[in-house]
């Protein structure tokens, strides 16, 4: 994915006016009132599978609440394929695996970035062992700290469907929202991947459904977000 390519998908910079920024907007709203007794801080945003506008959405999801006056913090724990770094044109040479490994420590992984109020956490490079990295007590007890020092955390995960690491992450997130492409997934994939969630307990705030065509004066992408059913 060029530079190029991948600053175009953060529209609530460059279009900031456009309906698709006013829906992450609504987006955000609609998880800060799906729960006014239990604040909601950690935020894990899934798919089915890889292409449905995943890292697209916790990218501009992230922003919007930047942009808001919230400190905001973006995890890549996407440790098998991770794109975030290249959202924001960041290095990711060192990351959440090295933090995780005792490598380096929080201060030095942290990456701010053009927008105010947003930090960055890339995956790191790639480890054999993503699972049990995801999995540990210390990924438990960063996250812990990590809600001292910010406002939201938005942790993007792997294709729910392919491996469990984001089920993992769920364990420790204060909510879930499940991206979806119209046209691309099968309900029963859908239904799987929920199905998957729910197996661990999993709070799903809603569902972002990406990319359905609507009247041609409008657009063609659009951002919904539901209750679960």
């Amino acid at each position: 994915m060029s530079r190029q390519n991948s600053q175009a998908n953060l529209i609530t910079i460059s279009n900031p006016k456009s309906p698709i920024s006013e829906a992450y907007r609504t987006l955000r709203t609609n998880i800060q009132f799906s729960s006014v007794d239990e604040p909601i801080k950690v935020i894990m945003i899934a798919s089915a599978q890889a292409g449905e506008g995943k890292t697209t959405t916790v990218t501009n999801l992230a922003i919007t609440y930047a942009m808001e006056g919230k400190r905001v913090l973006l995890i890549d724990a996407d440790l098998r394929k991770p794109s975030l770094h290249r959202m924001f044109d960041l290095s990711n040479r060192i990351g959440l695996t090295n933090l995780l490994a005792g490598q380096f420590h929080l201060s030095e992984v942290e990456q701010a970035t053009l927008v105010d109020n947003l930090t960055v956490i890339p995956s790191g490079p790639v480890p054999p062992n993503p699972s049990e990295l995801l999995g540990s007590q210390k990924m438990k007890q960063l996250l812990a700290e990590l809600k001292n020092q910010y406002d939201m955390i938005l942790i993007d995960t792997p294709p729910n469907l392919a491996v469990p690491d984001g089920m993992i992450i769920s364990a420790n997130c204060d909510g879930v929202v499940l991206v979806v492409q119209a046209g691309k997934v099968k309900r029963d994939m859908v239904r799987k991947a929920k199905t998957n969630l729910d197996h661990v307990n999993a709070r799903i705030l809603g569902v972002v459904l990406n990319n359905v065509e609507r009247k041609q004066t409008e657009g063609y992408y659009y951002y919904y977000y539901g209750s679960k059913e």
